[in-house]
């Protein structure tokens, strides 16, 4: 066979044939089972009508354009097998994941690998997207093969290999039948994933944020649409959607619950660990078109009098928001907010140097129930990266960074 290759639409419908090389019936459809192996076709349906024969892959001799030759005649009736991906029914037409393009595709067809160790076993090689495989199932049972093979021959091929693709199952229980993970999803970039699931249907939606890792959906939910954010949520047990909400941060936690029922976002409250539970609820208490409704209560504030040597310690043992740190507030003796310092400045100074020396010459803040509009206006006039949140008693009441700025500037 042409370049050891063979497409689904070609292996649909071969007839298939027994030791004395007598018709025993047609390819139906034909199956992995990837608890076995992840990429070889296991069975092969065989049959007319209702009534379909099982053919495993070890009872051939040979597979060619003409058709399949068997070495092995005892064969079973199918039975529903949920431990089988079956190509017809469950990947062709259908909508995976191409985890290398970062996009959401529609099954054509499949293209096999027809030669591994000697013998006639199919392989998927890749999936095919483009205008050669719907050639082929325009023209499939209506011209020869061989003819379909030399009228696509001047189209380029568009296709994405198998090891790239991340099948969408909303079942959890077939999910595990059929050995389905999403550690590749898992690896992609937040952003590229939200663009992903934004292309699903709900259910398939809902499924991937059931079965990736807690801290990655989080990472996802925080680039979607706040609309979409709200269907997700509410479509999630609630255990379910609180251990997402606790890897988020809690600005983007009370931003994603706002858009919720009052019944939903308590149910997913109760369900939340305490410590994360309390700066959420707090966020939910501000009109979100207020400063108080933008800020994060993540910060790092430390005493203005402290030394750079000692605020380093200090620092480590903030690790966690030191990623998405611009800046650490200096407070004096009563807690009141009095100066920021710019991280940078940390790692140009001597250890003994007092923080305070190492301030901004001005502190520009704002309250929590300044409207958004000037906050953005004060992030564009000073050129902030990040901005404090005080109360009436200048003590922090959290922070906005130009991200948040952003994302409000965005959902206008």
């Amino acid at each position: 066979m042409a370049e050891n290759l063979l497409y689904f639409t070609e292996l649909l419908g071969l007839p298939v044939f027994d030791l004395k090389h007598r018709q025993i019936g047609r390819v139906r459809d034909a199956a992995l089972v990837p608890l076995i192996h992840a990429a070889r076709l296991d069975r092969f349906l065989v049959g007319a009508g209702a009534s379909w024969l099982s053919v495993r892959y070890d009872q051939i001799s040979s597979i060619s354009l003409d058709g399949i030759q068997l070495s092995d005649e005892k064969l079973f009736p199918y039975h529903s097998d949920e431990y089988m991906l079956r190509i017809q029914r469950d990947l062709l037409d259908q909508q995976i994941i191409d985890v290398n393009g970062r996009k959401v595709v529609r099954v054509n067809d499949v293209t096999f690998d027809t030669k591994r160790n000697g013998r006639d076993t199919l392989h998927i090689l890749e999936v095919d997207i483009g205008v050669r495989s719907i050639l082929r199932r325009l023209f499939q049972g209506v011209l020869p093969k061989a003819t379909i093979r030399r009228l696509q021959a001047p189209v380029a091929p568009n296709s994405i290999r198998w090891e790239f693709c991340n099948i969408v199952e909303a079942d959890p229980l077939r999910r595990l039948r059929l050995n389905i993970s999403n550690e590749k999803l898992e690896r992609l970039h937040p952003a590229d994933l939200a663009d992903i699931v934004q292309d699903l249907g709900p259910a398939e939606r809902e499924a991937i944020f059931e079965t990736i890792d807690s801290e990655v959906a989080a990472e996802a939910l925080s680039e979607i649409d706040p609309k979409m954010q709200a269907s997700i949520l509410e479509a999630l047990e609630p255990e379910v959607a609180a251990d997402i909400i606790e890897e988020m941060s809690p600005d983007d936690a009370a931003h994603a619950l706002s858009e919720l029922g009052d019944e939903t976002t308590a149910d997913i409250l109760e369900e939340m660990d305490q410590e994360p539970v309390a700066d959420v609820k707090e966020l939910l208490e501000y009109d979100e078109k207020t400063a108080g409704g933008m800020m994060n209560t993540e910060a790092i504030v430390m005493p203005e009098d402290r030394t750079l040597q000692s605020a380093m310690v200090l620092l480590r043992q903030h690790e966690d928001l030191l990623e998405n740190t611009h800046v650490i507030f200096l407070s004096d003796i009563t807690g009141r907010i009095t100066a920021a310092v710019p991280l940078a400045r940390l790692f140009l100074a001597d250890g003994s140097t007092r923080l305070r020396d190492l301030a901004n010459e001005r502190l520009i803040s704002t309250t929590v129930d300044e409207k958004t509009d000037r906050v953005t206006e004060l992030f564009d006039k000073y050129n902030l990266l990040a901005m404090p949140v005080v109360h009436r008693d200048g003590r922090l009441a959290g922070v906005i960074t130009a991200d948040d700025v952003i994302t409000a500037l965005r959902q206008r």
